[in-house]
């Protein structure tokens, strides 16, 4: 067997979309990706729209915008690894390694702001792909729009997993001063093993725990995402998670059960059975138990969180840890009475 490192996926399922597909039967073997596989691709686009309203009632956001679409870190769970077949890729190896990257996002997002109805209304940056990923590194797109968020005063919520984002200390610092921001921080095992297969090209679970403790002591108001939670792999290091996040500074969590819809099932099943054959069966039946005999439920509410026995019981542990370690106690919201426009557009391009 030939196992592609440095990468999650190991197989480029067929994009639903297209009519025709291409195949290569007898592959030859890749090199560690850390000595040269196929590298990286970075598409830039120019794109027609960024934020956008969020339909779904079960994601706690109402608009989202996402500099980048794909993502190189690779989790092998990815919801977002789908969305990349609209855009003519595979949901495998494809949404690693062909990064589309909107290099007119500051532009569409100032003229956004400068729409006459928008009241400043909270956004999501990475809800859908990681706006640290390494592109993040080359284009610095994020960076440019949190430059314009804070000069209109829009409040942004932030997920990531990856410590590049302590390169924007000084403008989240900024922005915490008025209650404009809030860094979500994803956390999923403190065993490295684990996390160099199932999360190939992100930091480590050490370094997530930086992020939390340098952002909290400037202010920020930084937590902690435990997700998603899989039976059999990670879900029994929630406790040791929450507990070490709330005291690296963390004061919120959140949390998934983990859910395999359309090719995500296809890619997970390919991965768990290569990397932990001994108990792969096992995990996915637990996952099938947990998703009323399936791997995916795509009802509202009940999707993320699961239902059963299994998911219970890790709804129960989420529930018990944040009474134990202080999170979640306060009601905070990000303040959207300081948005503002400044009086001409700005030049920071």
């Amino acid at each position: 067997m030939t196992y592609i490192k440095g990468r999650g996926a190991q197989l480029n399922p067929h994009n639903r979309f297209e009519k025709t597909r291409f195949s290569r039967d007898e592959p030859t073997a890749i090199d560690d990706w850390e000595q040269g596989d196929e590298p990286t691709h970075y598409i830039e686009q120019q794109t027609k729209s960024l934020v956008h309203k969020v339909e779904s009632p079960d994601v706690g956001m109402m608009y989202s915008m996402n500099p980048y679409q794909g993502c190189e870190h690779g989790c092998i769970y990815c919801y977002a690894r789908n969305a990349h077949e609209y855009w003519g890729y595979s949901a495998g190896l494809d949404f690693e390694r062909n990064i589309i990257v909107k290099i007119n996002a500051p532009q569409l997002l100032e003229q956004f702001l400068m729409q006459p109805s928008w009241e400043g209304w909270p956004i999501s940056l990475s809800g859908n792909t990681d706006c640290y990923q390494p592109a993040e590194q080359k284009y610095r797109i994020t960076r440019r729009l949190l430059e314009i968020c804070y000069a209109f005063k829009q409040p942004v919520g932030i997920i990531t997993k990856n410590a590049f984002i302590l390169h924007d200390k000084d403008i989240l610092q900024a922005m915490a001063r008025y209650r404009l921001v809030s860094v979500l921080v994803s956390i999923t095992s403190f065993h490295e093993e684990l996390r160099r297969l199932m999360e190939p090209r992100t930091t480590t679970a050490q370094q997530r725990l930086r992020v939390i403790r340098e952002l909290s002591q400037l202010g920020v108001r930084t937590g902690v995402m435990l997700g998603p939670m899989i039976p059999g792999l990670n879900e029994h290091e929630m406790p040791a998670i929450m507990k070490a996040a709330a005291e690296a500074g963390a004061t919120f969590s959140a949390y998934t059960f983990i859910r395999l819809n359309g090719a995500i099932k296809l890619i997970f099943h390919d991965w768990l059975y290569k990397n932990f054959p001994d108990r792969a069966d096992k995990v996915w039946h637990l996952i099938e138990q947990s998703h009323g005999g399936k791997v995916n439920d795509s009802r509202w509410g009940v999707r993320m969180r699961g239902e059963g026995p299994i998911a219970e019981l890790v709804r129960q542990q989420f529930i018990k840890c944040n009474k134990r370690y202080g999170l979640n106690d306060e009601r905070w919201e990000l303040d959207s009475s300081h948005f503002c426009r400044p009086g001409k557009q700005l030049s920071l391009f």
